[in-house]
């Protein structure tokens, strides 16, 4: 199956001149969320990696059912204030404004290998933004992987030296 023919294409979204991607129709699609998991799994084959680490809330969707099929750990980054236990803070520039994203300081050791892995690769903010939390802790950013890359806004470009794994370009 050709995954792209399960994503929505929504143009003016969320503002004119943008056509957003939206996977939800891939995720009810129960062939298609199998295959784009099973892909992505595929990618890692020659990897060395010991840990998951996945944004809220789309990295989840694809990181956990692959931290499962791995016997791996997962790691939660989330929003700002969402963690319970003490953590470690990063800022990171968005179209309008800012954002940050956390991870318990504790949720990686000294040399742990990290595959991140979220649905989109657009400016590479977000991703420049884990791997610096990931390697504050002392872990290493063995590779990223997305379901999807918007190749026009050249995230790869902030993600220079890294392993970058993506399965569907735009």
């Amino acid at each position: 199956m050709n995954l792209k023919d399960t994503i929505r294409s929504i143009e003016d979204f969320p503002e004119k001149g943008i056509i957003f991607r939206d996977i939800t129709t891939l995720l009810k699609n129960p062939e298609a969320l199998r295959q784009a998991v099973d892909e992505i799994e595929d990618s890692l084959k020659n990897v060395d990696y010991d840990v998951i680490v996945a944004p809220e809330s789309r990295g989840f969707i694809f990181g956990m059912p692959l931290a499962y099929n791995e016997k791996k750990g997962f790691v939660p980054i989330r929003k700002k204030g969402k963690l319970p236990a003490e953590t470690v803070s990063m800022e990171y520039a968005l179209e309008y404004g800012t954002a940050t994203i956390e991870i318990h300081t504790d949720a990686l050791q000294k040399g742990q290998k990290v595959v991140i892995v979220d649905d989109l690769l657009a400016t590479g903010g977000t991703a420049k933004a884990m791997i610096d939390l990931v390697e504050s802790l002392g872990a290493e950013v063995s590779a990223l992987c997305f379901l999807i890359e918007l190749e026009d806004l050249h995230g790869r470009d902030a993600l220079k030296g890294y392993n970058v794994k993506t399965l569907l370009k735009y």
